[in-house]
């Protein structure tokens, strides 16, 4: 496709224009007239004839899969290729999602001479997570004299995979990254004595008669004490709610999107799922560090999405791959369902960290029911984002006038409900928390860290 370019409305202009004129007014010179605005049609017909092969030879090729992280700048390498090797001046342009933005809607760049591959870099910043593709790049140049724009669209096959922003919440974590001790800056003491049987040794005088291998005794003739050592590989899970409660907005000024906003004007908020996520994504490096398994489990009315325990970097960009599509589902949480599937699935004895919402008192009463298929097995811990407005009595000293107190009673009564929920799962071995949102993977970490050092697991 080739369009008319400012060149060549130029030369209209200063050509045909005034010897059309000057032809109608002197029709001595019309003649004349005719001969130089015929030279100049012919001479935009031959440079039309010649745009056609202007992009010949042109091609451009983006990355397979390109990975960025959320409100954080990234840059998108395409490289071009020119078959001619030609100085040649291009225009690209790509069909953009609303959801991220670009420094600008195309690129331009003089493609050298006597180079066959040339690369660009295109900045862009994605506003939401999610799995983006491309399909066709879009490329301009110019004709032989530039009285002519060719365009032309390219197949092309990329995909930009966007996953959530940890960068705020590594910051807050600094310590625990760091290697300095077993447990962040400072390495704390292991209290018990492990539960993982390491080998026999003879018996030493104040060794406890339980320790005692009677079968080995027997064997040897002699006292023969079990040795015990500090579980390395644990299997730590976390069980990511993405029904329909999940997808209201975390209220949070810290993790608010200040700046960004789409392509039309709106401003993305970061829901109580997009929270979830990023803290569970924390928590699987936090057990790397520590040397143990980590896995995923998310679910709706069903179990969505399930990753095996594992360890390594690769287990974790599948984890990270496994999470970063997830958006909520307009259904109501099936707890049933969930606990059932790890009973069956879950053998070896685990961590499971609930991240869920029981604010609902029906689905509290069914977490509560089924939540005695797992407790024996496994060690769980419920944490749920503490919703604003939901405080004891007289917390808010912002209170200005009666219906500002009605609606501080009604969040103290939610409150005492979830305290009650809380005493009830304790008194199952259950533990469950309110977690406060700008401190959400900070205080998840705190908990997982808490069950390595007494050893509960």
């Amino acid at each position: 496709m080739i369009v008319p370019r400012s060149r060549l409305l130029f030369w209209v202009a200063m050509v045909v224009l005034p010897f059309a004129l000057l032809g109608a007014v002197s029709p001595p010179t019309l003649g004349v007239s005719l001969l130089c605005i015929g030279g100049l049609l012919v001479v935009v017909l031959a440079d039309a004839i010649g745009a056609g092969k202007s992009l010949a030879g042109i091609g451009v090729e983006l990355p397979a899969v390109a990975r960025m992280s959320k409100d954080r700048e990234a840059k998108l390498e395409l490289r071009i290729r020119n078959e001619r090797q030609q100085q040649h001046r291009l225009r690209v342009a790509l069909a953009w999602p609303r959801e991220i933005q670009t420094s600008s809607e195309t690129l331009v760049t003089l493609l050298p001479a006597q180079s066959e591959w040339s690369r660009l870099a295109w900045s862009c910043t994605p506003l939401q997570r999610g799995n983006y593709r491309f399909d066709t790049a879009y490329v301009e140049g110019s004709s032989p004299f530039g009285f002519w724009s060719v365009r032309k669209s390219l197949p092309v096959r990329s995909e930009i995979r966007v996953y959530p922003n940890l960068l705020d919440e590594r910051k807050s974590l600094a310590a625990l990254f760091l290697n300095r001790g077993a447990f962040g800056m400072h390495a704390q003491r292991q209290v018990g004595k492990g539960r993982d049987f390491e080998k026999l040794r003879e018996y030493i005088p104040g060794d406890d008669y339980n320790e005692i291998h009677w079968k080995a005794t027997a064997r040897r003739g002699k006292p023969i004490t079990k040795v015990f050592q500090i579980e390395k590989t644990q299997e730590v899970y976390v069980i990511l709610d993405a029904s329909r409660l999940s997808a209201r907005t975390a209220a949070s000024s810290k993790f608010k999107v200040q700046d960004s906003k789409l392509s039309d004007g709106s401003q993305p908020g970061t829901s109580v799922l997009e929270r979830f996520m990023t803290a569970a994504l924390v928590l699987g490096l936090a057990a790397e560090r520590q040397g143990d398994l980590f896995g995923l489990l998310t679910f709706t009315d069903k179990v969505e999405r399930f990753v095996r325990a594992k360890n390594g970097k690769n287990h974790y960009s599948t984890c990270r791959d496994a999470l970063y599509t997830l958006e909520p589902k307009v259904a109501t949480p099936d707890f049933d369902e969930v606990c059932t599937f790890i009973r069956l699935r879950l053998r070896r004895r685990a961590l499971l960290v609930f991240l869920t919402a029981l604010d609902d008192p029906a689905l509290a009463e069914s977490f509560v029911r089924n939540v005695d298929l797992i407790r024996r097995q496994h060690l769980v811990l419920v944490n749920m984002l503490q919703m604003p407005g939901v405080n004891p009595l007289f917390t808010d000293p912002e209170v200005a006038n009666l219906d500002d107190l009605y609606c501080q009673l009604g969040g103290h009564l939610r409150w005492q409900k979830l305290r009650e929920l809380q005493k009830v799962l304790q008194r199952r071995g259950v533990q469950f928390s309110l977690l406060n949102n700008e401190r959400l993977s900070a205080e998840l970490v705190s908990q997982y860290l808490n069950v390595k050092q007494r050893q509960l697991l």
